[in-house]
């Protein structure tokens, strides 16, 4: 099996029981090493910090979230190791920096990005990154 990396959305739909969530969930406790950017702990605190922000849940919840996003069992990279082929990358995709960096680690990896975000995919689906990225809903 190829490496994966996850990315935040994977994580949001896991931990909010979004559409997909079951899938995410069982991308998480699959035991297969998983990988990301260190980008991933702030895009996950913003997600459990706009849920509190709209009320969606409490402080302590949020406290709880964050303890079990820092409890996942990833593979963290830094950023500053990915940067420059990410800009490279969202250069030439359009696509932001920072999805750019869980591709650009994919990319590094020899893996797969998994992610819920459809319109990253369907953007990336038509040429040579296509096989770097994959939806979790297939």
């Amino acid at each position: 099996m190829k490496p994966t990396v996850v990315d935040a959305s994977v994580i949001a739909a896991a931990f909010f029981q979004e559409r997909h969530g079951t899938a995410a969930r069982s991308v998480l406790v699959a035991g297969e090493e998983l990988n990301a950017p260190d980008l991933i702990h702030a895009e996950v605190a913003n997600v459990i910090w706009k849920r509190h922000a709209r009320k969606e849940i409490d402080a302590q919840e949020a406290a709880d979230l964050l303890a079990d996003l820092m409890r996942l069992p990833l593979r963290i990279t830094p950023s500053d190791a990915l940067i420059q082929p990410a800009l490279q990358l969202a250069l030439r995709t359009g696509r932001t920096v920072y999805d750019c960096l869980y591709l650009a680690l994919a990319i590094r990896i020899k893996g797969v990005m998994i992610t819920c975000d459809k319109r990253l995919v369907n953007a990336l689906s038509r040429g040579p990154l296509d096989a770097y990225v994959t939806w979790i809903g297939q």
